[in-house]
């Protein structure tokens, strides 16, 4: 009997705790809507992309992983700067076999140059 008395006073005390902090909130009321983490975009657009760059990438963390959206514009970014330099070392090797070519005038002329 004693023991169901202890519960009964149990269970009013902690249903009366509950209803004061919900009813009796104070000021605050209810926690204000916290505002979604936003991705602060750290890469740099005054100059080219290096590897430290890339490491220091971070995503900020949305319900189910990552902002599609905030990924997405990271690795076009990454698309678009690795074709540009894809498409500069291409030019710069056909300059080089242009100028290893037999017929070219810059061998010609420094071979000239060695024979006197």
């Amino acid at each position: 009997m004693f023991m169901f008395l202890f519960l009964v006073v149990a269970l009013v005390v902690v249903v009366g705790a509950v209803t004061l902090s919900v009813v009796g909130g104070g000021e605050s009321g209810a926690l204000p809507e916290a505002s979604p983490e936003r991705f602060q975009d750290p890469l740099p657009a005054d100059r080219p992309l290096h590897r430290g760059d890339v490491e220091m990438l971070r995503f900020p963390v949305a319900v189910r992983g990552y902002r599609m959206a905030d990924v997405d514009d990271a690795l076009g970014r990454l698309g678009a700067e690795i074709a540009e330099r894809d498409a500069r070392i291409a030019d710069l090797e056909t300059a080089l076999a242009g100028a290893r070519a037999p017929g070219s005038h810059s061998l010609e002329k420094h071979t000239e140059d060695d024979q006197q």
